[in-house]
């Protein structure tokens, strides 16, 4: 579904409402208010639910902005604001499920009108926040790498690889919007969110105070607990991500790659590094008078043509192998059915240390024996050096969740199904620590930490895989015997 046709919807959707509001409850005051309460109202409870469905998600895209920005004011005279940021990192996922329904209490209060002065400025402020992280998204497009976003004199022409965070989210992954669209998007909310700061009188209330104090007070509860479930107890009700039950993996990436490797170049966009003019000129026209633009003057950028295929993290799967080998088709090329288990996050905490090691130096002496003579290493003095030794410590709660993973893996094996681990690129030796702390005996292998979060929210998650193609995924503490899951699909016609 394109944004477009979702503000459709939800314009008619608002339009209905408003017509029963004022010709059935005969409760509007003004039909263009009433209309915006409406339209913002449902359009609020939509971005939020389908970010309540997966607040991981959210949480995730958030630790991104928290990481720009601490890095971003850590070089400016701001830097007292960088801990700030570092702060929120460490408590971004309940900062995600706060935001995720203050967006759907907030659509409520509009909707049945609670509170009008107090919705009015949240509504706005809400609004304004989202702005500046939109247009911040969007204007670092035009921050070269390694140039600080405050250092203004050294912006150049707006080049999209150079977008730090490339998507804010609005809808989740309902529906992916570039930054600049989501920059649109909230400035026309800018309007209606102005229009009631000094319109209060004029928007409709529905039902008495207390049903509507009622009304947020259960949206409050009941879509907390909607969040938590969703990711605390198990993996979202709705999976909107690439890696859904149905997918199959190899496939798909080679048609993404595909469609990829099949974009054209329609044409160049040239900027005059002298007066910032812009031309566009088509690709054939380019190819004949390349020689009038080369030179120092102009910068340009290539006009390409859409993909067939959107691509998503499918197309960044790779996977590599405890000594950094690429074993990513070979993963992928597994027959039969087969569990990937994947843990973005193994909750350890390494500190660094030194041991005292022998160190023995030899002075080398000539031998004689039987007329032969001989080059042999005499020990000369026996000390001790200090080495870097790092040591770890581990969550233990997180350790019992393998436990009956463990378990369930061991009966698989006995079934001749095989199984590997999946982590982020943690250093060979920690990964050998934990899999004799966790008691793992199948391979761990390490991907980057994004896809990781990407193809499962639960740290450790379990897929179930046959031929490439995702049958299942559960939530750690949803996971069945391997029993329960041999009789749902061994035994299939």
């Amino acid at each position: 579904m394109s944004l477009l046709t979702l503000l459709t919807y939800i314009a008619i959707a608002a339009l209905a409402l408003t017509l029963v509001i004022g010709l059935v409850w005969r409760k509007v005051v003004s039909w263009p208010v009433s209309f915006l309460q409406n339209f913002t109202g449902i359009l609020f409870l939509v971005s939020g639910y389908v970010k309540a469905i997966d607040p991981l998600g959210t949480a995730y895209k958030m630790e991104q902005y928290f990481g720009e920005f601490s890095s971003t004011f850590k070089a400016t005279k701001a830097a007292f604001l960088s801990p700030f940021f570092e702060w929120l990192t460490g408590m971004v996922v309940g900062f995600a499920v706060f935001m995720i329904v203050f967006e759907i209490v907030l659509g409520v209060m509009l909707i049945f009108g609670a509170q009008k002065k107090l919705t009015s400025w949240l509504f706005f402020l809400l609004v304004l926040f989202f702005t500046f992280l939109t247009g911040y998204t969007y204007l670092t497009g035009h921050v070269p790498e390694s140039v600080n976003f405050f250092s203004f004199g050294k912006w150049g022409p707006f080049v999209e690889t150079n977008i730090k965070v490339t998507d804010f989210g609005c809808f989740g992954d309902f529906i992916k919007l570039k930054p600049f669209t989501s920059f649109l998007k909230d400035v026309f909310l800018l309007f209606p969110a102005i229009l009631f700061l000094f319109s209060t009188k004029k928007m409709h209330q529905l039902l008495t105070p207390n049903w509507r104090n009622g009304l947020i007070a259960a949206s409050i509860m009941g879509f907390t607990l909607y969040c938590f479930n969703n990711y605390i107890w198990d993996i979202p009700a709705i999976n909107f991500r690439p890696f859904k039950p149905g997918v199959n993996i190899p496939k798909r990436r080679e048609m993404e790659q595909e469609a990829m490797q099949n974009v054209k170049i329609l044409a160049f966009k040239l900027t005059n590094k002298k007066d910032g003019k812009v031309i566009e000129i088509p690709y054939e026209q380019y190819m004949k008078e390349s020689s009038k633009y080369s030179g120092d003057d102009w910068e340009f950028d290539q006009v390409k043509s859409e993909p067939t295929i959107q691509p998503s993290k499918i197309s960044d799967f790779a996977v590599t192998g405890p000594t950094g080998d690429d074993v990513t088709e070979e993963i992928l090329g597994v027959k039969g059915y087969n569990f990937m288990i994947v843990a973005y996050d193994l909750h350890v905490n390494t500190q660094k240390g030194y041991i005292m090691v022998p160190d023995t130096s030899f002075t080398a002496d000539t031998l004689v024996a039987k007329g032969r003579m001989s080059i042999v290493n005499k020990i000369d003095k026996v000390s001790k050096r200090r080495v870097s030794s790092d040591s770890y410590q581990w969550d233990e709660e997180y350790l019992k969740r393998w436990e009956k993973l463990n378990a369930m893996i061991a009966d698989a094996a006995k079934a001749d199904v095989k199984a590997y681990m999946i982590t982020k690129p943690y250093d060979p030796a920690l990964i050998d620590a934990f899999k004799a702390k966790a008691k793992v005996s199948y391979p761990v292998l390490r991907a980057d930490d994004i896809l990781l979060k990407t193809i499962i929210r639960s740290n450790p998650g379990v897929l179930l895989i046959k031929d490439g193609t995702i049958l299942e995924d559960w939530h750690i503490k949803k996971l069945p015997d391997f029993a329960v899951i041999k009789a749902k699909y061994w035994t299939k016609k």
